[in-house]
């Protein structure tokens, strides 16, 4: 289930069969293992304790030979192994490994893989409560389900023999494998949720879009020449398995934000705006009155569309324009460069600000940004000291949309009194 619905959020087309669709999971299951252990020999009780096992891996270990099982309880009688158990004595059910020859898989990425099979155990394929191991789920899961190809990480490339041998012995036909490379941490180490490791669902409520979730997970590991962006459809056609690399790949937080924000630039601005809307409909303060004004956010897209890599991004960037009050920031923001520790003259900077914005007939970008620019020069400030103290002002942040248009944005009345606030909390 979980798996169906981390496809979602990539887009993709998702074939509705569950193994419970199918049928009861585990009395279907423990069928094929009663088969292969009444009729046909190819699998046996083992009662040893987990005591036991626990000193055969010390021996093997203290003699360094490979770990697995031995066999032990291979060697009984049938009548007594069928006796035993009808006492019931706890026990598992084993796979019986053939002893002899050697069993070969082919793989699309790898070719063919060939094991000898004497390297193998005698794996266990239902557990003493009855529920059967992945080993076993695998070919009867598979089977019902008709799955023709099986991807998965190389870290089960060791496996694909026994599971070829239970195919066999269970006469099914065997599916195609791919054994894919794992993804490693920055650095080389183990991908941990720290580094990325999330499922692909926190990804999309983190506000990454499917495509370039599709696009970044497909060049992980699979490149074609320069490229780095691509359609979902021109990846249908260049996308071809032989290409992926037999190497581990690194995950590349850093080349998913940009990609993400790639895909949020080539977005219509209506399109991104309503995501944008939605976002902040999530994540603004509830005093905040809901749906947001449609128009508004579509008016603040195009000044924060090249700002944010991801929608959660654009929350702590236009807040402000949200909230009936712009919070004052703390007085020693303000009090940097030409006025520090100079709150006074900070003020009054301010306090010119404003009426400088009072006396603005046009309320548009191109004015208002001529009458601060203006201001600067008739007081000899260094324009960006005073655009400093006004966008910490009336945005409450050292780091926001771009001033002017945000100021036009927030409307001459919302503007002013900010600024007239903030020098007021600097003479207190």
């Amino acid at each position: 289930g979980r798996l169906l619905v981390q496809r979602q959020p990539l887009g993709l087309d998702v074939r509705p069969v569950r193994p419970a669709d199918v049928r009861p999971l585990v009395p279907v299951e423990a069928e094929p293992a009663q088969g292969l252990k009444d009729a046909q020999g190819n699998a046996y009780p083992c009662f040893c304790s987990s005591e036991e096992l626990d000193a055969l891996r010390a021996r093997q270990q203290a003699e360094r030979r490979a770990p697995g099982y031995e066999g032990k309880c291979r060697t009984i009688p049938p009548a007594e192994a069928r006796a035993r158990v009808e006492h019931g004595e706890p026990h598992v059910i084993r796979f019986a490994t053939p002893r002899e020859g050697a069993t070969t898989v082919q793989d699309l990425l790898r070719g063919d893989v060939t094991v000898e099979n004497r390297t193998l155990d005698d794996f266990v394929i239902l557990k003493s409560d009855g529920f059967p191991t992945y080993h076993l789920a695998h070919p009867v899961d598979d089977t019902a389900m008709a799955i023709t190809h099986v991807t998965r990480g190389d870290e089960w490339l060791p496996s694909a023999p026994r599971h070829a041998l239970l195919f066999d012995a269970l006469g099914y036909p065997r599916p195609t494998y791919v054994h894919t490379p794992i993804i490693l941490a920055p650095g080389g180490g183990k991908l941990s949720k720290r580094h990325g490791a999330k499922f692909v669902l926190e990804y999309a409520e983190e506000g990454y879009l499917p495509d370039a979730l599709l696009n970044f997970l497909c060049i992980t590991g699979w490149g074609h020449g320069d490229e780095t962006v691509f359609t979902r459809e021109r990846l249908i056609e260049l996308f071809d398995l032989a290409d992926l690399s037999l190497n581990p790949a690194t995950f590349d937080m850093d080349k998913l934000n940009w990609l993400n924000g790639v895909y949020l630039r080539e977005m219509a601005e209506r399109d991104l705006a309503e995501l944008l809307a939605r976002r902040l409909e999530v994540d603004l303060p509830p005093e905040v009155l809901r749906p947001l004004d449609r128009a508004f956010v579509e008016a603040l897209t195009p000044l924060v569309r090249e700002r944010i890599q991801v929608l959660a991004d654009v929350t702590a960037l236009v807040d402000f324009f949200f909230l009936d009050e712009v919070p004052t920031p703390p007085r020693e923001e303000f009090l940097q460069k030409r006025f520090k520790e100079d709150a006074a003259a900070a003020a009054s900077a301010l306090d010119a600000a404003a009426a400088t914005l009072e006396g603005v007939s046009a309320w548009e970008t191109a004015a208002i940004e001529a009458a601060l620019r203006g201001l600067a020069e008739a007081t000899g400030m260094r324009a960006g000291d005073l655009f400093t103290l006004i966008r910490l002002a009336v945005t409450g942040k050292r780091v926001s949309p771009p001033l002017f248009e945000s100021i036009e944005l927030l409307g001459d009345t919302r503007a002013v009194d900010s600024l007239r606030r903030a020098a007021a909390a600097l003479r207190a």
